[in-house]
């Protein structure tokens, strides 16, 4: 398409409508980030009913300065940076203003000048531009009655923060949040925190954050009938000897590479990176604690475990998660044997 026949708002508007009819959407939540913003809100005030929710991320209604707008950008800017875009477009320009966290990246800069190059000619980028810094749809806005939530960084290097606030002001009933960060390309920086308030705002709730979680294997350790052996040696005694098994135990720890979670009582909770050696080291401390006259049992779990602070906690065997491995160690009179049960779940 030639560079002077470019579509208007009003054709993109339509294009938008089109695309609904054609999937059989009767109402839709629009979301606009940049120079998008503008034909959402013109399509907003237009077709409210076939609007569910507007979202506006990092844009404005007017960009060129006015004697009644005077946070928009000054000719003098505006010319600079379309001198530049005809100049550079293709080759990264203004990677610094878009993406400004990843601006001394190379693998960014390659794919912002290849994206460059996939998505308008020089001429074409200018054109846009250009468009874009002579759109005014602020008329618009006092008729706008579609939720809107407006999202912006507070440091936005290629959009100032003023355009948003100024949409927030106009927009009955805006919801605007302004949000840390310089980055202007939404996806790029801390892209969470803006789909947790595009998430709440469109179905009232936020997902909650995915838990920090680990494949390890869990060791857990006892000694067999504690309470009995308690009441016999009394409460001194009883410790002193319960000193000496975490002793004994850490120091098995130690040699198979394990990492001591938890003590509870006489309950001893460790985990390991692999099976092999935490089923080596319950058996190591279940023939050396003999020595205290005491009989330890074990039990171990391998597989995805969830991180709580410096504490781990293991998922619920139901969840069907792959292999499950469980080896249970038990007490024997002979030389220690263990037994490993296999589960597998589809």
């Amino acid at each position: 398409m030639p560079v002077d026949q470019l579509p208007t708002l009003e054709q993109r508007m339509d294009d938008v409508r089109a695309v609904m009819d054609a999937a059989g959407s009767e109402r839709a939540a629009l979301m606009g980030t940049s120079e998008g913003g503008p034909m959402n809100l013109l399509f907003a005030a237009t077709h409210p009913k076939r609007t569910a929710a507007l979202i506006l991320v990092a844009s404005y209604a007017r960009l060129s300065a006015a004697s009644d707008y005077p946070g928009g950008t000054p000719t003098e800017v505006r010319d600079n940076l379309l001198d530049r875009i005809d100049r550079e477009w293709g080759t990264g320009a203004a990677l610094g203003a878009v993406a400004a966290s990843h601006k001394d990246d190379p693998q960014m800069l390659e794919w912002w000048a290849r994206y460059q190059r996939q998505a308008a000619s020089p001429g074409a980028a200018v054109a846009l531009l250009r468009m874009a810094y002579d759109s005014d749809v602020r008329a618009v806005l006092s008729a706008i009655r579609t939720p809107t939530l407006i999202l912006h960084r507070a440091k936005d290097r290629m959009m100032p923060v003023a355009h948003s606030r100024y949409l927030a002001q106009h927009i009955q009933g805006a919801k605007f949040v302004e949000l840390p960060g310089q980055d202007h390309l939404f996806f790029v920086g801390d892209a969470d925190a803006m789909l947790d308030e595009i998430q709440e705002f469109l179905t009232g709730t936020r997902e909650p954050g995915e838990p920090e979680r680990i494949l390890a294997t869990v060791l857990f350790a006892d000694i067999v009938a504690s309470t009995e052996r308690a009441a016999q040696l009394g409460d001194h005694r009883w410790h002193e000897l319960l000193e000496s098994y975490y002793e004994l135990a850490r120091r098995e720890l130690t040699r198979f590479r394990g990492r001591e979670i938890d003590t509870a009582g006489d309950g001893f909770f460790a985990t390991f990176d692999g099976p092999a050696r935490a089923v080596r080291c319950a058996e190591s401390i279940m023939m050396r604690v003999r020595a205290l006259g005491i009989e330890v049992r074990a039990g171990l779990h391998t597989g995805e475990c969830e991180i709580i602070g410096e504490k781990v906690g293991a998922l619920p065997c139901t969840s069907a998660r792959g292999w499950r491995l469980w080896p249970v160690l038990g007490r024997y009179s002979s030389p220690i044997r263990s037994r490993i049960l296999w589960r597998a779940r589809a």
